[in-house]
């Protein structure tokens, strides 16, 4: 090869060359080692749904296995521990909660702090809570219920899932909103709860769409209002709490992906990519809203804004609410 020939060449072998090396974001996560998705609920809910549709897409995006474990157990702060103080190097991610994220800290001493021991990735998906009383309430709007609780006080009540769960949370907070005094009944779950309402012994529930709607679209429970920003596509003729009277109601259940708070922020951003990747996919958007999921994909910095506001606004409610954790 002549000396105009190789200048020649030059360009195309390093044009190859450059082709052969991988990008950064080529690369498997962790130095390709199984990724653990830790859940801090049972298998068969909504949060489980969720981490298994989100994980088997990462899955094959990365090309590595990435696994749920489901750790159950005290409303979800085992989970939040156990990444708190785990790998940092990427090889475990947390679907964290809005509970031990935002409304534990107020309520208890916490073997981690959710801010510090804890790095946000991204959001997650999102959901809201739908108040529905039984059919022997006597009332078909929410304007109906607030009018029956003023005229009993003390006699309307409400379940939740448990003594500062998120469903508690969206009723104290309507106690607020609404200037009415409902009586918080706490179950440990939303089977029990459920149970309950349909026997008529609780007058209400801030339910999770996807435990009430069977017992709606059946005629056993009637649905007075979402507690989201705007109707959810699967009721779309149930106003929302805010459209009906009280503006900028709002009690989310939402999931977000934190890791260690170890986590150098390299790992962090490549994770955010991926998960935003999997949540932006139209298969995986219309699987988790079949679930009445919505995705909810964000920066690492809006995530940690958003669970900063969030904390704030529970931490407002539990105080002037004077809740307490047992």
């Amino acid at each position: 090869m002549n000396r105009r020939q190789l200048l020649r060449a030059a360009p195309l072998a390093a044009l190859c060359a450059c082709a052969m090396i991988p990008s950064a974001f080529a690369q498997p996560i962790a130095g390709g080692k199984p990724v653990t998705l830790v859940v801090g609920f049972s298998a068969g809910g909504a949060a489980d749904a969720a981490a298994r549709l989100i994980a088997k897409k990462l899955g094959e995006n990365l090309g590595q296995t990435v696994v749920v474990d489901n750790r159950a157990g005290a409303g979800g702060n085992i989970a939040h521990q156990l990444v708190a103080h785990g790998p940092a190097d990427g090889s475990m991610l947390l679907f964290g909660s809005i509970g031990p994220l935002t409304i534990a800290p107020h309520l208890m001493k916490l073997p981690y702090d959710p801010f510090k021991d804890l790095a946000p990735v991204s959001g997650g998906v999102y959901f809201p809570n739908v108040l529905v009383v039984h059919k022997g309430a006597g009332v078909k709007t929410l304007a109906e219920f607030v009018a029956l609780a003023k005229k009993k006080p003390g006699s309307v009540d409400f379940a939740s899932t448990g003594a500062g769960s998120a469903s508690h949370l969206a009723g104290e907070l309507f106690n607020q909103r609404a200037t009415v005094e409902m009586v918080h009944i706490p179950y440990k779950g939303g089977a029990p709860a459920l149970q309950d309402l349909l026997g008529q012994r609780v007058t209400s529930y801030f339910a999770a769409p996807p435990t009430a709607m069977p017992q709606i679209e059946a005629g056993k429970l009637v649905p007075l209002a979402t507690t989201g920003p705007t109707r959810p596509a699967y009721l779309p003729n149930i106003p929302t709490v805010a459209e009906s009277g009280y503006p900028g109601f709002e009690a989310l259940n939402w999931y977000a992906f934190v890791a260690s708070g170890k986590t150098p922020a390299a790992v962090l951003d490549r994770w955010n990519k991926e998960i935003v990747k999997v949540l932006s996919d139209p298969s995986v958007k219309d699987a988790l809203n079949k679930h009445g999921l919505t995705p909810q994909p964000t920066t690492r910095p809006e995530l940690t804004a958003f669970m900063k506001k969030e904390s704030t606004k529970w931490g407002a409610i539990i105080k002037e609410r004077h809740i307490t954790a047992d």
